[in-house]
């Protein structure tokens, strides 16, 4: 049981990757969020009966542990975590109008609420909402609806950085 959990998680560790990426602003942070995806996927392994795609099964229990990490930390007071703006340091890149429209989007998907996270990253994996509804537990027609929502929102926080 074990060698198959982990050939699914090695297989499909991108996944967990980009909940953690878009869940978490710092190294430390996306590391254990990895560590306590993995340990919940462990957890509901002997579970998991193959009703559904594993990829789901993965999203599913990735999304929900990182939204409930998420309520966690916004209980606990700022962990005020050392980034470059804490000393002032200027990240000379090559920066493209592309690559700042992805940082744009990145920091409005920051501002969003947990749910509003998990949609807007399965909707950019190109999920079809059926598939997103089965993942997040939502009816898909509410999905539809979440996601004009967050689109409009998206906008509206992506102007306001500019």
């Amino acid at each position: 049981m074990e060698k198959e959990f982990l050939q699914i998680i090695q297989k499909n560790q991108g996944i967990i990757h980009k909940v953690c990426n878009i869940y978490c602003d710092t190294d430390d942070d996306r590391r254990d969020l990895f560590q306590e995806i993995v340990a919940q996927l462990w957890k509901s392994f002997p579970n998991f009966r193959g009703d559904a795609k594993v990829s789901t099964w993965m999203y599913r229990v990735a999304l929900n542990t990182a939204i409930t990490t998420f309520k966690k930390s916004k209980r606990r007071p700022d962990q005020n975590h050392l980034t470059y703006e804490n000393f002032q340091i200027e990240d000379v890149k090559y920066d493209t109008e592309t690559e700042e429209n992805i940082k744009l989007l990145h920091k409005a998907v920051q501002q969003l609420s947990g749910i509003e996270k998990s949609i807007v990253l399965l909707f950019l994996e190109n999920k079809k909402y059926e598939e997103i509804a089965e993942i997040t537990g939502i009816t898909q027609n509410y999905v539809r609806v979440k996601m004009n929502r967050i689109k409009r929102k998206l906008k509206k926080l992506m102007i306001k950085e500019e």
